[in-house]
């Protein structure tokens, strides 16, 4: 009898979960407009662009995460998108986290804009579609073959030299000049890496002893060079290949809150940094799982909140249409105006979502390019817990500053849609999705 109650008590403990993992080319043809039309159209390809992911199967709705070698998806596509994800895995749209690796020699899918300026190549709707279509194809054929999950493994290691904030140069409480992704200025490489978060984080599925998938992350702009028209998954989708190739088992990707954060203190931008800041991600990439802990998984929980953020007051949107209309105006410039507009015009809650694994572990999914700060008050929210966070999903709010970014200036506050009061109102969010 004492053997029956402890054998009841440890079978009570043990979640049953699967996991399918997926994998997708998603490259767009030769001639594809790129970054949403404000660099160079595709003319060659260096590496091909993939959807990767997981779907976890539980005694609840299966669980979406898919990272993609995109600039972005805004909007009403990213809801088209996670609907159809969602019907390949048999669940709803709400459980479907859908990131953007955002590399910029790759497709922006932001119809919407593309229909308010059909005479500017904003995206291929065909070839997103098609890319869209074979994506959950992946995951249907994925799900013919799930494999248990019994434990999970953290890991984090530091990424040397890649990283650096910005926003670096502030002079009288004003934004200076900025490093972007790559930056020849021998003063601006010079000046401090600033607020970064330098650990890259991994979270790897087991069945035993035997690794079934890895999700890295980590926080940087992932672009050593672009503008070229050669499209390319950069020096992140070279690392996570690597390890990928190295190790058998996937290895997925996703971008962190890197709206602040690019690799121009480190990077000149010329072509030879690419493998140079791929091998240092690949280098942290291993690292971290050398010092992994690995821990039975005995929980899942998926959380979701929806939020509305509300507009820029400083950019109406009948300013923003005689900016997009005048065809005076450069195209890159008309775009940005119409990509805003689409903000201003997008009425559907953004969602914010967390994924649970255990006690201790916690995968967060913020929309746009969020900054930094956001993350580091995420972990913050789970002192002695290992948390993850993904940014770039819903990309329709475009960069997501703190408040007083507003007032220091700078480029990322003049590409953010929403209003600077945004700040209490996702910081809020973050606390409920945390919550044990």
């Amino acid at each position: 009898m004492r053997f029956l109650t402890l054998f009841l008590l440890s079978a009570a403990h043990v979640l049953a979960v699967q996991i399918a993992t997926f994998r997708a080319v998603v490259t767009p043809p030769i001639g594809a407009p790129l970054c949403g039309g404000l660099v160079k159209p595709a003319a060659g390809v260096s590496e091909p662009l993939l959807a990767l992911g997981i779907v976890l199967l539980s005694n609840e709705k299966p669980v979406v995460l898919c990272a993609i070698d995109f600039c972005e998806i805004r909007g009403a596509d990213h809801i088209h998108w996670r609907e159809v994800l969602a019907k390949a895995a048999a669940t709803t749209p709400e459980r479907v986290a859908l990131h953007s690796l955002h590399q910029h020699n790759a497709p922006l899918v932001d119809n919407a804009a593309q229909k308010l300026l059909p005479e500017i190549g904003i995206l291929d709707a065909a070839a997103t579609e098609k890319a869209l279509v074979g994506i959950a194809a992946s995951i249907e054929a994925a799900l013919k073959a799930p494999q248990t999950v019994t434990h999970i493994s953290t890991g984090e290691a530091k990424v040397l030299e890649v990283a650096g904030n910005r926003r670096v140069q502030v002079i009288d409480g004003k934004v200076g000049k900025m490093r972007g992704s790559g930056s020849k200025d021998p003063v601006l490489r010079a000046l401090p890496e600033g607020l970064i978060d330098p650990f890259l984080k991994t979270v790897s599925f087991w069945n035993g002893d035997r690794k079934l998938a890895a999700l890295h992350y980590y926080a940087t702009h992932p672009m050593s060079y672009y503008g070229d028209g050669i499209i390319s998954h950069d020096f992140a989708g070279i690392a996570r290949e690597k390890r990928t190739q190295e190790d058998g088992v996937p290895h997925i990707y996703f971008t962190a809150c890197g709206g602040n954060i690019g690799a121009g203190k480190y990077n000149d931008g010329t072509p030879p940094m690419r493998p140079l800041l791929a091998g240092r991600i690949h280098a942290a990439m291993v690292a971290s799982e050398q010092n992994a802990k690995r821990v039975p998984l005995t929980k899942l929980a998926w959380k979701h909140v929806p939020v509305v953020l509300q507009p820029d007051p400083e950019f109406p949107e009948e300013r923003m249409l005689k900016v997009m209309q005048n065809t005076a105006t450069a195209p890159t410039t008309r775009i940005a105006a119409a990509l805003r507009i689409g903000f201003i015009r997008h009425r559907e809650p953004i969602p914010f979502t967390s994924l649970h694994l255990g006690d201790d572990v916690c995968l967060v999914h913020l929309p746009g390019e969020s900054f930094v700060e956001y993350q580091l008050f995420a972990q913050q929210q789970r002192a002695g817990g290992f948390v993850c966070t993904a940014s770039y999903g819903d990309g329709v709010t475009g960069y997501i500053p703190l408040e007083h970014s507003f007032k220091e200036g700078g480029y990322e506050p003049s590409q953010a849609y929403a209003a600077p009061n945004s700040e209490k109102v996702i910081k809020q969010t973050l606390s409920d999705l945390l919550k044990k």
